[in-house]
């Protein structure tokens, strides 16, 4: 890691040094901020390009510098000679304007140490490109040393150098004189520069019909920065020293097949015997090889093979060269065209980039993103060509790499993120959302993107909103939940309870039941499920809605339903629905599937859940059983007078007897108190009494206990009160005491602690929560019949059916096997009493 951190401080330090000491005092530093060194150009690349940006505006630049100590081996007389030569070059570039031409954004400025002047960004020269690496950074920049041309940028550079030179030639009258790939400048966006102008000679008569340029004379003595390129020098410039526009064109043939032949121009020339090179290269030229031009394109080899030609009247001049079939690529007129843009009105634009989009993909990528989509968002100041520029800057984005899109679009798309008008703004930012939000930092989709959603959804346009709740489902998984939840489903809420709009309230429906999958359980039983009540209209498009999000909510496997929800709100809400007068026969049935699914469900998880508690209940009763249960030492007998019989059949004779012996003949019921009931003791079958009037037998399964003056609750978890039954006039002589059902303490087995009847009947009050209850509570509103002779009972309108004591209950009473006798009233007794009594103390 050291090691590391070492050798960038030393790359750095080195970098700095360089910059300083090429720049340092320059008053080019006074205004803009030079940064690290990226290529080479001019004469002999003797220009080294650094990157570099505008103080006062953070401008991007490139600055050129000319280090004076790369001529320190010359004298002084022929370094002012290098000097004089590069600023007259610079200094005529400065002059010239044309799209052509490089661009120069701050003049020429001079130090003790340097020259350096400032242009447009630059990517490289194109000698550079080609593989000259003179005078480069080291190490050596991927992006030049990886470079390779496309064809389309070769047609199309061509095509603008041979537009810079229709510009030089015919409108400022001059011959550039040192055409060559040194000179040729690739900025920023790919395009292809003319600077240079060292040795540019203008005409000596530009106002007649034939011009005339008077040229020097090759002077081999001069240092070589002070003489231009010979290897792509016009054969007359040397011979017989004259030159005009055509000599021009010579360059340019060469250069052409330089770019076509990994930078390699025509002839090597030996500068050493200059005039013997040419004149050698002049006989090749007259009888020129098919071999020399083999890698030149066939549809354009024979216009090259005329622009070396010896005679410069053969050769074509730069309008004609602009002309020839082989720039007529769809490409290169697509460059051509956006060069051009800003001399065409609105409607020529809008139709050229309505036929864009079949362009691009033919493109090659680099091409696309630094030539075409700077042109496309310098037309986002124009709100009226915003809806046609858009959708072709959204399709360059669609290829970009995320890094791509963030540096180089994302800024540009920011301020149309805000832009309300026109509508078909938003309308092509909705289609492409899927786009946007996958490639958009997250911070600039809660910024930029999302509240642009959010201003569709509240848009007064009807058709704004309708789209946007039909692309809304596409994205909904790239939006985060916590921007979905506080701000998304709001509005989608809002925009349906709001709308007068029939077709927004059932897409913002449809929308919601989309979207269901990305939400949580809870959130939707909570704010979903209770907004479909608040929805107002009744129309059957919006009911079918709201069943399809009760159907998807109910059916879903990560949400579902709980059946508290299903029984007290949404089959409610549905069956009131279901049986309004719009819907048609299968929209009811529609309703009624998933209203059967919700009560199957429900039955079954229902059932489910009392089939359990049922179990656990066995369990815990059979645990009971098998425990010896503590004997109530608290618990008072209400009759200490009780006595124990070893006989079970006297026992409970005497009991029934004590109780029969309340005859309804000698006494009159009594009458009921005010705002008490009379129990009702339904029956089958009257029977007839010892007075002969119908009475109930008290074993009618229907029928319960009403709380009544004796004060016996019955099927309402109440204990039974048996001391009630002695409470009633009875015949004279009688006392009113409790019966004696000690008896029955003899049931327990030897090894059991006995708790008799007295104690556990008449001291329990309605409500006790004592074991036993808890343990047959369950039985207390069972209502299983009970089969039995009929029973006449005398004195009050009482029975011992099992509503009324949970002691009755077939599964918890046994009787061992005896026959069935009959007491002193004649009383036969039940053998379901008796199994009974069996099946509870076994």
């Amino acid at each position: 890691m050291e090691s590391m951190l070492n050798k960038l401080k030393s790359t750095v330090t080195k970098v700095t040094a360089d910059v300083t000491s090429a720049v340092m005092g320059n008053p080019v530093t006074r205004e803009f901020e030079v940064g690290r060194h990226i290529a080479s150009g001019g004469p002999g690349l003797c220009w080294r390009i650094y990157n570099g940006t505008k103080k006062s505006t953070k401008q991007e630049v490139a600055v050129f510098v000319f280090d004076k100590k790369m001529v320190d081996k010359y004298q002084k007389f022929e370094k002012d000679q290098i000097v004089d030569s590069l600023k007259k070059g610079v200094q005529q570039l400065t002059r010239l304007r044309h799209p052509r031409l490089l661009t120069v954004q701050h003049p020429l400025e001079e130090s003790r140490d340097c020259l350096a002047f400032c242009t447009e960004p630059v990517f490289a020269s194109l000698s550079n490109v080609l593989g000259q690496w003179e005078n480069l950074p080291s190490p050596m920049p991927n992006d030049i040393k990886e470079y390779k041309l496309y064809d389309v940028e070769t047609k199309y550079g061509l095509l603008q150098i041979s537009e810079g030179l229709s510009f030089l030639h015919s409108g400022v009258k001059m011959v550039h004189g040192n055409l060559c790939p040194e000179n040729i400048i690739l900025n920023k966006s790919g395009a292809w520069k003319i600077m240079g102008f060292d040795f540019s000679i203008s005409s000596t008569n530009p106002s007649d019909a034939e011009l005339k340029y008077t040229c020097k004379e090759w002077e081999p003595n001069l240092p070589p920065l002070c003489l231009p390129n010979p290897e792509y020098l016009a054969p007359e410039y040397i011979l017989s020293v004259s030159c005009d526009s055509a000599s021009d064109m010579y360059s340019l043939g060469v250069v052409m097949h330089a770019v076509f032949n990994e930078g390699k121009p025509v002839f090597k020339v030996n500068k050493h015997d200059i005039f013997k090179s040419f004149s050698r290269q002049l006989d090749q030229l007259s009888s020129i090889s098919p071999a020399v031009l083999n890698k030149i394109p066939e549809e354009v080899r024979e216009h090259v093979k005329m622009l070396l030609s010896v005679t410069p009247n053969v050769r074509p001049d730069a309008d004609q060269m602009t002309k020839i079939p082989f720039f007529d690529d769809v490409g290169a007129v697509t460059l051509q065209y956006f060069d051009s843009l800003f001399q065409r009105d609105n409607l020529q634009k809008s139709q050229f980039y309505k036929g864009l989009p079949k362009v691009l993909p033919k493109l090659p990528k680099r091409v696309v993103v630094y030539r075409i989509l700077p042109a496309l968002t310098s037309e986002f100041v124009n709100p009226d060509m915003v809806p046609f520029v858009l959708p072709n800057v959204l399709l360059i984005a669609e290829e970009c790499t995320k890094e791509e899109y963030i540096r180089l679009i994302m800024p540009e798309l920011t301020p149309v993120f805000k832009q309300q008008e026109p509508v078909q703004i938003l309308l092509i930012f909705l289609q492409k959302m899927d786009l946007l939000l996958t490639k958009t930092p997250s911070e600039d989709i809660k910024n930029s993107v999302l509240p642009m959603v959010y201003r569709a959804l509240e848009a007064p346009s009807v058709q704004i909103q309708e789209l946007c709740l039909n692309i809304i489902p596409t994205f909904a998984n790239l939006i985060d939940y916590p921007s979905m939840k506080n701000s998304l489903i709001p509005r989608i809420k809002s925009a349906c309870l709001q709308t007068s709009s029939l077709a927004v309230r059932v897409n913002s429906l449809v929308c919601l039941g989309k979207i269901l999958e990305y939400l949580d359980k809870w959130y939707v039983i909570d704010e979903i499920l209770p907004f479909l009540q608040q929805i107002p209209s009744r129309e059957p498009a919006v009911l079918m809605g709201v069943l399809g999000i009760y159907k998807c909510t109910f059916s879903h496997k990560k949400l579902g339903i709980p059946k508290e929800h299903l029984a007290t709100k949404s089959l409610p809400h549905l069956v009131s629905l279901s049986i309004d007068n719009n819907l048609n026969l299968n929209q009811f049935n529609s309703f009624m599937v998933v209203i059967r699914d919700m009560l199957s469900r429900m039955e079954n998880e229902h059932k489910t859940k009392l089939e359990q508690l049922h179990i656990m209940q066995e369990q815990q009763r059979s645990k009971l059983r098998n425990q010896q249960p503590l004997a109530p030492q608290s618990i008072q007998p209400a009759n200490t007078n009780n006595t124990k019989t070893k006989d079970l059949t006297s026992s409970l004779l005497n009991s029934m007897t004590s109780l029969n012996s309340l005859s309804l003949a000698n006494t009159a019921r009594p009458a009921p108190a005010q705002g008490t009931t009379i129990p009702a003791f339904p029956s089958s079958g009257p029977m007839a009494g010892s007075m002969g009037a119908p009475v109930s037998n008290g074993f009618n399964p229907p029928m319960g206990f009403q709380t009544g003056g004796m004060g016996i609750g019955m099927g309402m978890g109440i204990t039974p009160n048996f001391g009630a039954l002695t409470q009633n006039q009875g015949p004279v002589g009688q006392t009113n005491k409790a019966p004696n059902l000690s008896a029955l303490d003899s049931l327990f087995t030897p090894s059991q602690p006995k708790v008799t009847l007295n104690q556990m009947g008449p001291k329990a009050t309605p409500g006790t929560n004592t074991p036993w209850l808890n343990q047959f509570g369950s039985a207390q509103n069972a209502q299983t019949p009970m089969q039995g002779a009929p029973v006449g009972m005398g004195g009050v309108p009482s029975g011992f059916g099992m509503q009324a004591n949970p002691f009755f209950s077939p599964q918890n009473f046994s009787q061992p096997a005896a026959a069935p006798s009959l007491n002193q009233s004649g009383i036969k007794h039940s053998s379901s009493v008796n199994n009974d009594l069996k099946d509870l103390f076994g």
